[in-house]
C-alpha cells in the first residue's frame, strides 16, 4: 500500500488532475469531498477518453453511453471527470480481498479508506504483485512466526515449514486436533 498519498477536491481543474498525475508519476487521483471522505477516482484513462469524446462531440446520438461520454467530454472539474462513487477496501483487507475486487471491478487501483471514507491508502495492482517477488525463505519465516508459533508454541520445532515457488508445505504432528 501506498501511503504518500495526493488526491484532489471535486472542484480541482482537469488539468490540474493531469499536471500533478505527471509530475507524481500516478495514473489515478482520488477525489474528496471537501476535507472529507473519497468519493471518486480520477483515472487517466477518463482524462484520455474525455478528450476523445470531445473531438467527437458535434455528433449526436441516442445511445445511453454515448450520452454520458459526451456529458462527461464537457466536464472541467474532478466531479465530473470521476468515476463514482470510488470502489474501495478497507486497511485490514487482505491481499487476496484487494485482489479480488480489484479483478471484478476492474479498477487498478483501490483508495484504502476507514469506517468513516477517509482515505489511508492506496493499493495498486503492482503493490499486490511485488508479493510474488518474496524468497521462499521469508515466506517460510512469516508462516512459522504467524501460523507455526500459534498453532503449537510448545512444540515449534515439531512442526516442519518448507516452500517452493511460494507454495507452503506443513510437515508434523499436532497433539491437540482443534
Amino acid at each position: 500500500m501506498t501511503l504518500t498519498l495526493v488526491a484532489v477536491g471535486r472542484d480541482a481543474p482537469s488539468k490540474e488532475i493531469v499536471r500533478i498525475m505527471k509530475q507524481r508519476k500516478i495514473s489515478a487521483l482520488p477525489v474528496l469531498e471537501g476535507e472529507g471522505p473519497v468519493i471518486g477516482v480520477a483515472p487517466e484513462a477518463d482524462l484520455l477518453a474525455t478528450e476523445a469524446l470531445r473531438d467527437s462531440a458535434s455528433g449526436s446520438s441516442d445511445q445511453p453511453g454515448r450520452q454520458l461520454g459526451l456529458v462527461k467530454a464537457r466536464a472541467v472539474t474532478a466531479a465530473g471527470l470521476m468515476s463514482a462513487p470510488a470502489v474501495t477496501v478497507r486497511p485490514g483487507a487482505t491481499v487476496a480481498q484487494a485482489a479480488r475486487i480489484m479483478a471484478v471491478r476492474h479498477v487498478k487501483r483501490l483508495p484504502v479508506v476507514d469506517h468513516e471514507g477517509m482515505l489511508r491508502g492506496i493499493v495498486s495492482r503492482g503493490d499486490l504483485l511485488k508479493l510474488f517477488l518474496r524468497s521462499d525463505e521469508d515466506i517460510a519465516e512469516e508462516v512459522r512466526r504467524t501460523v507455526v508459533s500459534f498453532l503449537s508454541p510448545a512444540l515449534n520445532h515439531t512442526i516442519r515449514v518448507q516452500v517452493r515457488e511460494g507454495i507452503v508445505t506443513l510437515r508434523g504432528e499436532l497433539c491437540d486436533t482443534s
